[in-house]
């Protein structure tokens, strides 16, 4: 115990002087963290900024809280999680991030204590500077929970008592939220803006590899199953035009556009991913916002 004790200042001068760098160092790589309900939950909301993320040299990651063993209209189980499994760390390779995938039953998910320890480890082990989940009203259990369980450790992430057996962060990511289509209690905020028009393509990539969901539970679950091509490649492109429609701009996301792209660029943009800042962590102005998202321009 003594030795824990004599330790812990050490770790935290270290975590304070990593955090220092990073500030310091624009050029130092950023840790993004992403957390789903399900394995295909963050390639969906954060996809096309992981694959950009990735090509500038920063690290994501992405968790997801179940193993998703129910979302399959013939197969379950072990079976459909082993290959959610292998499908999201596919799509990990072809986007160049990590994937993790906690054990807990699709369906299932609760807040509990267990889970929120969960997430704060993760969060400390990757030393997020951003760290992004879905909002808490939503249609599915799990997907409310999800962001429950990352609101409760968004403060808890830097009280050392707090799972003590890892060193805390010395300081709050940020915190975001996925666009969502809800509207009550209140409507998604398209507070960050992300082109993604260039990168669509490759965000569809990766989805791609989950064939059990894109493909399969999904369409069958809109009743458009009959719909979907069998061909690989039409199908691919059969994908791509649903990703259109569900990247595209509003007008409250036009605005959110020219706020970080200038009216001019704004007005090219086709296709986005947008988040909302949380009230939970750190808040950050506009010079912050750009140097956590370093694909926006520069001022």
């Amino acid at each position: 115990m003594l030795k824990k004790l004599l330790l812990l200042p050490a770790l935290l001068f270290c975590g304070a002087t990593a955090w220092a760098q990073t500030a310091a160092d624009p050029n130092k790589p950023l840790n993004i963290i992403v957390f789903g309900a399900h394995p295909d939950d963050c390639d969906l909301g954060a996809g096309g900024i992981a694959s950009i993320y990735s090509s500038m040299g920063h690290k994501v990651k992405f968790v997801s809280l179940t193993n998703g063993d129910k979302g399959h209209q013939d197969i379950g189980g072990g079976e459909l999680a082993n290959r959610r499994y292998k499908e999201a760390q596919e799509a990990a390779r072809r986007w160049g991030i990590q994937y993790d995938i906690l054990d807990n039953h699709d369906g299932e998910l609760f807040p509990t204590l267990e889970n929120r320890l969960a997430v704060i480890r993760k969060i400390r082990e990757w030393n997020a500077d951003v760290v992004i989940a879905p909002r808490t009203n939503d249609y599915h259990p799990d997907h409310r929970n999800t962001g429950v369980v990352v609101q409760d450790a968004a403060y808890l992430v830097i009280v050392p008592n707090i799972l003590s057996s890892v060193p805390p962060l010395t300081k709050n990511p940020v915190f975001l939220y996925f666009r969502d289509r809800f509207q009550r209690p209140n409507p998604f905020r398209p507070d960050i803006a992300i082109d993604i028009t260039e990168t669509l393509a490759k965000k569809v990539d990766g989805l791609d590899a989950h064939v059990s969901q894109f493909y399969e539970w999904l369409p069958w679950t809109n009743g458009d199953l009959a719909n979907v091509p069998k061909d690989v490649v039409e199908r691919k492109k059969w994908l791509l035009t649903s990703m259109e429609r569900r990247s595209s701009v509003t007008p409250e996301i036009k605005a959110s556009l020219e706020k970080w792209y200038g009216t001019e660029k704004a007005e090219k943009v086709k296709y986005v991913e947008v988040f909302e800042i949380t009230e939970y962590g750190k808040q950050p102005n506009a010079e912050e916002v750009r140097r956590l998202f370093p694909m926006l321009p520069k001022n």
